[in-house]
């Protein structure tokens, strides 16, 4: 019976890198939005549900049977669902052909396997709902019959449509072990959940030792590019269609637009406001002109270059016929299909794309080696990004505020609270002209905080003796900076 879900795991880890993929820039906005960080223990936990969900689905519907004109016929037994609850012991009483022993009711018995695999089904999701969601009891099982629902709709609708009559049964009793399958899921993240840290620890780890985190700027990058790609698509398809002859001039000046003078005004980029960073200048002066033109240049040098290279390619491989040796080449696996295509291109196309592949190469790499993970169009041009707050430090900054609010309403005469985000720039250990904290909220600042920046000390980090003997070191470091 093993052999059975073989199938479908192999179909689930063949879509997976495909999926996540797809999900990777939605996901990364999501998370960066609400955490302010994609720690690895957190993208680990994430891509591990995504791929546990998609195994799920698979283990439900795959594999596919084929479309013939007798399969209605074929399948005419489960054409009707289940209704009664506890059919699944009659089930069991016949499979083991009313005899009475160990291996006839339970070790060899299909149907007592066929329950145990529908109970493990959903346990991992009753894990991953209270370690990684933070859900209830309650909500877990909820969710848990919402999910084990979905399965016996898909099943019964023979894939919602896609088939003609079902081809597997709706069991009531499928849905009753389902969701407890969650529900002890959930009691068993109990003791797993306190031996491993906190994705909230993990976070706020990560965001110590790095306030404004590379893959952060990155997202922002991503999304600004393809913002402005969509808008100078935009621009020279309405003149097009208006009889307009478009002008080269156009993406120059929506790239001017996008770069310079939106961030002039806002302080910000449409990908930046998106990820919650804003454009600072180094010193605390006003961003002015001809820095952000510089910062501008540099980085059109860098990203221009890249997609005109993916630009000829997909000029070079759309036009005209394409030779069938380069068809096959394609559909061979790895490297030896992107040799093909490369091979394709002219000598002077080829030259352009392998340009701007080394180029964001270079440009990558030297960010990394940065002391302070600092682009070259950054620290060229003076101007960096900070933080603004993410929705969990608002969250910590409101409850901080109410208990602050109680504790005066009380008369207790405590101090107003301070503000839960202040500064936090690409520099670790929480940029220049930083007070004497670690980023793991000890220490008084010694000037106002800014509520518009966001600092990852007010995000709660398990301490450790280690943690405490390296702090005064720490401290140092980010008072240099």
């Amino acid at each position: 019976m093993a052999t059975a879900y073989i199938l479908p795991i192999k179909t689930a880890a063949a879509l997976f890198p495909l999926l996540a993929l797809l999900l990777l820039l939605p996901t990364a906005v999501v998370v960066y939005r609400r955490h302010g960080v994609m720690s690895p223990g957190r993208t680990l936990s994430l891509y591990g549900f995504l791929y546990y969900l998609l195994t799920a689905y698979c283990l439900t519907i795959v594999p596919l049977p084929k479309k013939t004109a007798d399969m209605c016929e074929r399948f005419v037994l489960v054409a009707h669902p289940q209704l009664r609850p506890g059919n699944t012991f009659s089930d069991i009483w016949k499979e083991a052909d009313h005899k009475i022993g160990l291996d006839a009711l339970v070790l060899q018995n299909p149907a007592v396997a066929g329950t145990l695999f529908n109970l493990l089904l959903l346990v991992p999701l009753g894990i991953f709902l209270r370690y990684h969601f933070g859900r209830s009891l309650h909500t877990t099982a909820w969710t848990g019959l919402a999910v084990a629902l979905s399965f016996e709709l898909t099943q019964w609708t023979g894939v919602w449509g896609l088939y003609d009559c079902p081809y597997r049964l709706f069991d009531v009793d499928d849905l009753i072990v389902n969701t407890s399958g969650a529900v002890v899921g959930w009691l068993l993240a109990g003791p797993i959940a306190r031996l491993v840290p906190t994705l909230e620890t993990l976070d706020g780890r990560a965001l110590a030792a790095r306030p404004v985190p590379f893959g952060r700027r990155l997202t922002a990058l991503v999304v600004d590019v393809a913002g402005y790609v969509a808008a100078s698509v935009f621009i020279t398809a309405v003149l097009t269609f208006q009889g307009a002859t478009p002008s080269l001039w156009i993406p120059v000046a929506v790239f001017v637009a996008w770069f310079v003078l939106l961030p002039l005004v806002t302080g910000t980029t449409p990908g930046k406001r998106l990820l919650l960073l804003r454009l600072v200048a180094d010193g605390g002066g006003p961003l002015v002109v001809g820095r952000l033109a510089l910062r501008a240049l540099l980085l059109g040098l860098l990203v221009l270059p890249f997609l005109a290279g993916l630009f000829l390619a997909m000029l070079t491989l759309l036009a005209g016929p394409i030779p069938s040796d380069l068809l096959a080449g394609v559909q061979d696996a790895g490297a030896q299909g992107a040799a093909a295509v490369l091979f394709a291109l002219d000598p002077l196309e080829l030259l352009a794309v392998m340009t701007s592949v080394t180029l964001l190469a270079v440009c990558a790499r030297t960010t990394l080696r940065h002391p302070h993970r600092l682009a070259p169009h950054d620290h060229i041009s003076g101007i960096r990004n900070t933080t603004l707050p993410h929705a969990r430090a608002r969250q910590a900054a409101a409850k901080a505020d109410g208990r602050a609010d109680g504790g005066t309403d009380g008369g207790m005469g405590g101090k107003a609270d301070e503000p839960a985000d202040g500064p936090a720039d690409d520099r670790a250990g929480g940029g220049e002209g930083e007070d004497d904290q670690t980023g793991n909220g000890e220490g008084k600042d010694d000037r106002a905080s800014d509520p518009a920046d966001d600092r990852p000390a007010q995000v709660p980090v398990e301490r450790t003796a280690e943690d405490a003997s390296t702090e005064p070191q720490n401290s140092a470091t980010a008072g240099s900076h």
